[in-house]
């Protein structure tokens, strides 16, 4: 037990620039004692003291705001920062080494039976407010971007952003992620330059349809010119490119 808690100790102080010393880790992070707790609540579950091991659970909820169900398995060196509005169900399995940022919820989507929850390989990073639901895998590695709902399985070592989530595997992504953790621990699941795919490509739209209508303008002035009179279209006063692309920001 005392070894499990040097090393959550020790990987907060590694993850978390914020964090200045072990004491202050024991003392003041939620996560570390929603850890502690779980493990106590997972110890009674799997003797069958399940009213007993709920109960546990239910008062580190109260403590911590981090709500851990004690069936749930959870690895080494897990840090859940923040951590208030964690939700973790009962049949999730969070591999070692996993980062876990506030408001996650790792939930299920069948009201049967059986595994419900997704499972997280080792080195994962949830961003804030994320949405994990239904029973896969989320590969070894793999970032999820905040406020990302994800509902089917994401490959390692890629990300997923957005409602619902998009898959980023390209080259370009991953020399991002690469350049990323050169320079440190990748907070929040996502660098400060990623974009969403579909933005880009909206953007990209946007901007083409703009190009068209300028085209088709200047080919209509030109025909009424030289007395073809087309029929009266839309301008460009009539399409405002640059407010489209403030929506899609």
């Amino acid at each position: 037990m005392f070894e499990y808690l040097r090393e959550d100790i020790a990987c907060i102080l590694e993850r978390d620039p914020a964090a200045r010393s072990g004491w202050e880790v024991l003392t003041c992070y939620p996560g570390l004692h929603a850890i502690i707790t779980h493990r106590w609540a997972s110890w009674l579950w799997r003797r069958r003291y399940y009213w007993l091991g709920r109960w546990v659970s239910h008062c580190g909820r109260f403590l911590t705001g981090i709500e851990i169900h004690p069936g749930a398995q959870i690895g080494r060196r897990v840090f859940i920062d923040h951590g208030m509005g964690v939700v973790i169900g009962e049949t999730a399995e969070v591999g070692d080494d996993c980062t876990i940022y506030q408001g996650v919820t790792l939930g299920g989507t069948s009201l049967g039976g059986g595994k419900r929850h997704p499972t997280l390989g080792a080195g994962v990073v949830i961003g804030a407010g994320a949405k994990i639901l239904g029973p896969f895998v989320v590969g070894a590695g793999a970032r999820i971007g905040s406020n990302a709902v994800v509902v089917r399985e994401v490959p390692p070592g890629a990300t997923a952003l957005g409602i619902p989530a998009r898959i980023i595997q390209d080259e370009t992504a991953k020399l991002r992620e690469a350049k990323a953790a050169s320079l440190g621990f990748s907070a929040y699941a996502v660098t400060q330059s990623e974009n969403d795919p579909l933005s880009i490509a909206l953007h990209s739209l946007i901007d083409h349809a703009a190009d068209q209508t300028q085209k088709i303008e200047a080919i209509m002035l030109a025909l009424d010119r030289l007395g073809l009179c087309p029929e009266k279209g839309m301008t460009g006063d009539d399409f405002d490119a640059k407010r489209l692309n403030e929506l899609v920001d």
